[in-house]
């Protein structure tokens, strides 16, 4: 006897939910519906689709089952799923759906639906085949020393690698969907008394508002979960590193796995974690100490080099010593461009061929971008385009732009050098001073998750700059110091 029918709702009437699975699903050749006779006695079907579901696992492991189950009519009168799920289906993934949207979500993301006729609801069957690529040395964040294992497109095998880190049940996970064509799953990640409870519901709260269609990456999830979506820093830390992620974790943070995507998100982000590399930890805390030093450096070489040189040689003269003075005047008497029009047009032609360094593949792109700076730069000072002092500061600038770890903000500081070349050539030293110091209140005002992105070091507590600025030892830190 089939219950009323009820808007999606899966009625037990075999045929008029095929008819309506089949309408859901029309068009979609790669949906298999497989029709029996469960028991050899009433009807059912299973609903999978093909490629994301090993179909000989179907055939031995739920198929064959169900078509040699000796009763079909002995149902349990307040679970007529019960028999099936405890006596003849194998110990999977089962889940029980009454909605006909939630069945045919999960048959789009590689369960086996199970209707039986005169049966309400259906049975969802995991047998989800992972493909995915082998786990590899993440690229984008090579070490010397330390773990070569990486994040992969598969989001279970990426929560599978965190816990293998942080054996503790206080590491929870919380699952979501995102994109309303997507449905893409994403899981947040946090430890229990170590996060903040509000950090933990202001990440969920910002992902529950997401409203996109389609998630392909995380950083679309970045995009949209930022403080200030005008803002040209990162506030969120991207990595494809287990290891710094369970350290993230271990801090307080909130790590936001994504499906189909290696790189996961952080929150909050600050400053000075961006300068920080994974290996930081893992080598002699004095020579990490000289290296963040080091790292900060030039990190202002590349954000201000270049404009330091056409300010000082363009309005500033008098701060040369005389003999650099006329080794650069000379030089500059061929060329028949000002230093700003000079140095823009270098720096173009040295980002154009770093990026594509980076599209071309592998095997020629390195050879391709060290190369063509080289003979570039070379044939432009012999034309007289620009001065061979210029060609050095460019190199120069390209060279510490590499030091930044985070990817991101490499970016942010490439791109911020243009504006700052054209102030440098208007106003001289006073545009530099002006643009670094409405730099600084910016970064002043930007927070992430409510946390200020200079909080490790505006507050200039020593608890902030102990790890900021300095790589404390470990026999240090185990003393509660």
């Amino acid at each position: 006897m089939t219950e009323p029918y009820q808007e999606n709702m899966i009625t037990g009437n075999l045929m008029r939910d095929e008819a309506r699975f089949r309408t859901l699903f029309d068009r979609c050749d790669d949906i298999v519906f497989r029709s029996f006779r469960l028991g050899g006695k009433r009807g059912a079907l299973l609903i999978f689709m093909d490629g994301m579901v090993e179909e000989l696992r179907v055939e031995t492991d739920i198929l064959k089952p169900l078509l040699s189950c000796g009763r079909s009519e002995e149902d349990s009168e307040n679970d007529k799923w019960a028999w099936l799920v405890y006596d003849v289906l194998p110990a999977e993934k089962i889940a029980k759906k009454m909605r006909e949207d939630q069945a045919a979500q999960a048959v789009l993301s590689g369960d086996v639906l199970l209707l039986v006729d005169g049966v309400p609801g259906s049975l969802l069957i995991g047998m989800y085949s992972i493909i995915t690529r082998s786990i590899e040395e993440p690229e984008s964040e090579p070490v010397i020393r330390g773990p070569r294992d990486g994040f992969t497109e598969c989001l279970q095998i990426n929560i599978t690698m965190i816990r293998r880190r942080l054996k503790t049940s206080k590491l929870k996970s919380e699952s979501f969907h995102v994109g309303t064509l997507s449905q893409t799953k994403l899981s947040v990640m946090y430890v229990e008394g170590i996060a903040k409870q509000n950090l933990v519901d202001e990440v969920k709260a910002r992902i529950q508002n997401i409203q996109i269609d389609v998630v392909l990456e995380s950083g679309y999830i970045e995009e949209l979960m930022m403080d200030n979506r005008y803002s040209i820093f990162p506030q969120l830390m991207s990595t494809e590193r287990p290891d710094r992620a369970t350290a993230m974790l271990a801090e307080g943070r909130v790590v936001i796995l994504v499906d189909n995507t290696p790189f996961i998100l952080i929150a909050p982000a600050t400053s000075h974690e961006m300068l920080q590399a994974a290996e930081d930890y893992s080598q002699n805390f004095i020579v990490v100490t000289a290296t963040r030093w080091l790292r900060l450096s030039l990190s202002l070489i590349a954000l201000i080099f270049p404009s330091m040189y056409i300010a000082i040689t363009t309005m500033h003269q008098e701060m040369l010593p005389t003999d650099l003075l006329l080794s650069i005047a000379s030089s500059r008497e061929a060329v028949p461009f000002p230093a700003i029009v000079e140095a823009i047009m270098i720096e173009t032609a040295f980002e154009g061929l770093r990026e594509a360094g980076i599209r071309l593949p592998r095997q020629v792109g390195q050879a391709v971008s060290i190369v063509g700076a080289l003979v570039i730069g070379q044939a432009a000072v012999q034309a007289g385009l620009v001065t061979s002092s210029l060609v050095i500061v460019v190199s120069a600038t390209g060279i510490a732009s590499f030091i930044f770890p985070t990817y991101n903000l490499g970016l942010s500081i490439r791109f911020l050098r243009f504006p700052l070349m054209i102030i440098a050539g208007v106003l001289g030293l006073y545009g530099i001073f002006i643009f670094l110091l409405a730099l600084l209140i910016h970064l002043t005002k930007l927070k992430s998750f409510g946390v200020p992105y200079l909080s490790s070091v505006a507050s200039m507590n020593s608890i902030g700059l102990k790890d900021a600025l300095l790589r404390l030892p470990w026999w240090y830190r185990a003393k509660g110091n």
